[in-house]
């Protein structure tokens, strides 16, 4: 369903070109998510981490047509993992975003479903994120796609700063060993 305040929305790759958009529209989420001090990224970070080589992550962005002028109103950044028990590559949505006067819109669905197409295209065993357990329109929105909630599983994670401290106290940590 498309808002009056909008005559028609497309889905696109970004691009390079793109960084200071999806950097703009990050800083939306980390505000909405309550998380705007830990919102950090830098263009130089998004343009070497993802559209150098090695690329570690995609985006999709979502542009409105608002009288005559495209605008960008929301984004997917997603990359791919393994799956050992599948056996197939795993698409893991990192995160999906649409500015709050363009939900209900179909722009989140549209954004999920080309994600869906992807993952499709490139033969995924699953699609994989996370939800803050406070986003209760999130997880209900999830919920009507389908999708199931993984209740078994705790998210664990090392910031930069974990991983530092833990490479500091192990001195072994510095290599790997051969199998000679």
């Amino acid at each position: 369903m498309i808002s009056p305040k909008i005559s028609s929305f497309a889905i696109c790759e970004a691009t390079k070109n793109d960084v200071p958009t999806l950097l703009w529209l990050i800083k939306h989420l980390a505000v909405y998510e309550k998380l705007a001090d830990k919102a950090v990224a830098t263009e130089e970070m998004f343009l070497k981490y993802g559209f150098g080589e090695p690329c570690y992550f995609r985006a999709l962005l979502s542009e409105v047509d608002k009288e005559g002028e495209k605008s960008a109103v929301g984004f997917a950044l997603y990359f791919f993992t393994f799956s050992t028990f599948v056996g197939r590559p795993t698409l893991y949505l990192e995160d999906l975003f649409v500015l709050p006067e363009y939900r209900g819109c179909g722009i989140g669905k549209a954004l999920f479903m080309e994600l869906v197409r992807i993952a499709s295209e490139k033969e995924c065993g699953r699609m994989e994120w996370s939800v803050l357990n406070w986003n209760e329109s999130a997880i209900k929105f999830y919920e009507a796609l389908h999708a199931v909630p993984m209740s078994d599983w705790t998210v664990f994670r090392l910031d930069q700063e974990g991983i530092h401290r833990l490479i500091n106290q192990n001195d072994q940590s510095r290599g790997l060993r051969s199998r000679t």
